[in-house]
């Protein structure tokens, strides 16, 4: 069994390289993603068919702009893990760079539950739009 840390460090890594199944399959089947704020992609996702098709549309609506780099390092308690990062993206005329941070709760070897926390959360919402 791998460590949290390194469960998720796979997933960026593949994400990075642009390989969605892999990175998805970090993913167990019934994960739940939470997407905070009040735009049209917030709310609770569950199971990965539900995560893809919302990230799919993310990146329609960016016309492919929108993107994440992580900053600093992997931090982890017990099995849940948090990763700093940037995320950027344009839609229309509407540009973002934001700080947030994204938390890993690890069972096994799978991501079981995401919870993403932005800097300005009200700007991200307009960002997205309803």
């Amino acid at each position: 069994m791998k460590n949290p840390i390194e469960v998720v460090a796979a997933y960026v890594d593949a994400l990075g390289k642009g390989d969605i199944p892999t990175a998805f399959s970090f993913f167990d089947s019934n994960v739940k993603w939470h997407q905070p704020g009040n735009n049209q992609f917030s709310g609770v996702k569950m199971g990965v068919e539900s995560i893809g098709e919302m990230l799919n549309a993310m990146m329609q609506v960016s016309k492919g702009t929108f993107s994440l780099v992580p900053k600093g390092s992997l931090m982890v308690n017990g099995n849940l893990v948090s990763m700093p990062l940037n995320f950027t993206g344009t839609v229309e005329d509407r540009t973002i760079n934001m700080f947030g941070i994204d938390l890993f709760k690890i069972e096994g070897d799978k991501i079981v539950e995401i919870w993403l926390f932005s800097d300005n959360q009200e700007e991200e919402d307009v960002f997205w739009g309803k």
